[in-house]
């Protein structure tokens, strides 16, 4: 049995993949390298191939129909035999002394049996032309280098968890009964968000593992590219209003950590929306917002009410082009897009 399975999503990813799964292999014996084929169309079965062949203790290559990224991770979750889950994209890397210190964390953990859930670590924003990086922490939202529950996690506005921040214990993915939807893009907030309830120990290693690289311009996170899927991007709200709503939830300190993740969430729609300004988009907005009070009368109250809430449904014009400035701020000093 692997310590860690990194699963690696790729579609018609031949330019920039090799770069991923090379990185991987930093971890070597002691990680599974899953390379999920999603139905591409030029050399990356290929490519992938050439990996397996060469460490075919290592890695494994699984072609499928075009699903989706979803589909994808849905693939590795199912054919792991790691003890711990990673999703790696196919145009993103890992640092190599970073993984070797998770590497070690992980065994000592297990050695123990300590029972670690979640191992949450600091991602880089690798934005293409940028020369100074910026480093997303979680020092001050979380105790540092030991083990901790719910009740002494705090987040800060501008902090989430997000897929390329989190390793699972891959026992937790499957409890969770997570089975993300094909051929919808976003899904990786579902990823962290719908197993939070089955997590009981965390621990913050303050090490940037991931490389989150931004710059081309057909990435599903480029600005105009998430106007254009606005639509995508409320399904999956809405699925994680569903998931909320169905959650086993029975702890305070968990709702409040998913709580934040769907504010983070209903603001990001919502700035598109208006960014977009059509109206359509600006209805599309009011919509989302009145089927969440409809839905949970009680969760609508916490984020409309959040400062991402009230920043979000500022009145008129005016108050749209404050949501929009403000955007336009975090953007320039978080990097996201």
């Amino acid at each position: 049995m692997k310590l860690l399975t990194i699963t690696i999503p790729c579609y018609n990813s031949q330019d920039y993949m090799e770069k991923s799964i090379r990185s991987a292999l930093h971890g070597g014996d002691r990680v599974e390298i899953i390379v999920v084929d999603d139905g591409s169309t030029d050399k990356t079965l290929e490519i992938a191939g050439k990996y397996a062949a060469k460490f075919p203790n290592i890695v494994k290559v699984i072609h499928q129909e075009n699903g989706g990224h979803g589909e994808a991770v849905n693939t590795g979750i199912k054919n792991a035999t790691g003890l711990y889950f990673k999703v790696l994209d196919s145009d993103d890397c890992l640092g190599k002394k970073a993984l070797a210190q998770v590497l070690d964390l992980l065994e000592e953990m297990v050695s123990k049996d300590a029972g670690l859930d979640m191992l949450v670590s600091d991602f880089m924003y690798d934005k293409q032309g940028v020369k100074h990086k910026k480093i997303m922490k979680y020092k001050g939202a979380m105790p540092v280098n030991r083990m901790f529950g719910w009740d002494e996690l705090h987040f800060g506005v501008s902090q989430y968890l997000l897929m390329h921040s989190v390793i699972y214990r891959t026992k937790v993915l499957r409890e969770s009964g997570m089975r993300l939807p094909k051929h919808t893009f976003y899904v990786d907030n579902i990823y962290v968000f719908q197993p939070l309830p089955y997590v009981r120990n965390i621990y913050y290693l303050n090490v940037c593992l991931y490389k989150y690289f931004i710059g081309r311009d057909d990435q599903s996170v480029h600005e105009s590219v998430m106007i254009k899927r606005l639509d995508q991007q409320y399904r999956v709200t809405k699925l994680m209003l569903d998931i909320y709503n169905s959650s086993p939830v029975n702890d305070s300190n968990v709702d409040k950590a998913m709580v934040h993740y769907f504010d983070m969430m209903m603001c990001v729609s919502s700035i598109l929306s208006i960014i977009d300004g059509t109206k359509e988009r600006l209805k599309d907005k009011e919509d989302l917002w009145r089927q969440v009070k409809e839905s949970n009368p009680k969760l609508y109250k916490k984020v409309r009410k959040s400062i991402l809430g009230r920043a979000m449904n500022l009145p008129g014009k005016m108050g749209r082009k404050c949501s929009v400035a403000g955007y336009k701020i975090a953007q320039k000093l978080f990097g996201f897009n």
